[in-house]
This record gives C-alpha cells, structure tokens and sequence, in this order.
C-alpha cells in the first residue's frame, strides 16, 4: 500500500513539473517582433474608450487568449495606473484581432501584451 502512495506522489509531482515547464516568457522585444499594437482613445461618456487592434506577424501561428495591459501614464511618462482587458477571439497570423476597454482619464496611455496562448498551426 506504501509503494503506491509513493507512486501517485511522485505522479503529482511529474505532473506539476511538466505544466510548470510549458510556462513560457517572452521579452517586450520578442513580442514587438510577433505583434504590432494599434489604438485610439476616443471620449466617452463617462470615461474615454480605448480601442485598437493587435497584428499578428508571426508566420504559421495563431494567438488565443490574449489579455493587454493598458497602463495610464501622467504627462511625464510615468504610470499611474493599470487596467486589463481581453483581445476578442484569435489574432490569426498576418492578420488582426479587436480590442476594447473603458479607462481612467489619463495624458496618455500604453497598451501591451501580458499573455496569450500560440493555438495550432496553418500552412504558412
């Protein structure tokens, strides 16, 4: 009985490890080289809107899942606060996807990927 309590252990602790391994990070950098943001910010009625679009220019691969970063910068560049918001449905490569939030005024902002999933491959 203790040889398979030690065995479902050692199980869960494969398991773990390999889900942990497929956790992936990529630089601003590599991410500035696979998709290209594009937004506008348009008063609203109680807050302005931001909406834009990511381009995928990565070859083959299609991006699920993606959630942005829009940061609220003050006139001197610096944060001052942060929001998410989620990109509607896939962003297919060497084509975009749709984005839209409400935000806190602010003098500019910056949009930014902070996570995704690559899904399948096409014939690219």
């Amino acid at each position: 009985m203790r040889r398979i309590g030690v065995a479902l252990g050692l199980v869960a602790v494969l398991l773990t490890a390999s889900g942990s391994a497929a956790a992936v990070s990529y630089s601003q950098e590599s991410l500035d080289q696979r998709f290209r943001i594009e937004f506008q910010v348009t008063p609203g009625q109680s807050r302005p809107v931001i909406s834009g679009y990511v381009y995928g220019q990565y070859s083959g691969i299609s991006a699920a899942h993606m959630q942005l970063a829009i940061e609220r910068l003050d006139a001197n560049g610096q944060v001052i606060g942060q929001s998410t918001t989620w990109v509607l449905g896939e962003v297919p490569p060497g084509n975009r996807a749709y984005f839209t939030a409400r935000v806190e005024p602010a003098a500019s902002y910056r949009v930014r990927i902070i996570s995704f999933d690559w899904i399948g491959r096409t014939g690219g």
